[in-house]
């Protein structure tokens, strides 16, 4: 399995729990926030919150926009 290669090569652990601890910190910190998901339009999730807060901000300034030229007229 390529993420566990990745995530303990070169590395010694004391006990069966600590390499166990060290593969969820590595999956769960590092390898699923970055791997791209078909559920998320082929975007990581990190990318994903990245494009829908950009995408709320820029609604919200829109509606900010339209508020104020209404109010304008």
């Amino acid at each position: 399995m390529i993420i566990k290669t990745e995530c303990v090569r070169g590395r010694v652990f004391a006990t069966r729990a600590e390499a166990n601890l060290a593969l969820f910190e590595y999956i769960d910190g590092f390898y699923n926030s970055r791997r791209i998901q078909k559920r998320l339009g082929f975007l990581s999730p990190i990318e994903f919150e990245e494009k829908h807060y950009a995408n709320r901000a820029a609604a919200k300034q829109a509606n900010l926009n339209t508020r104020q030229a209404a109010l304008a007229s």
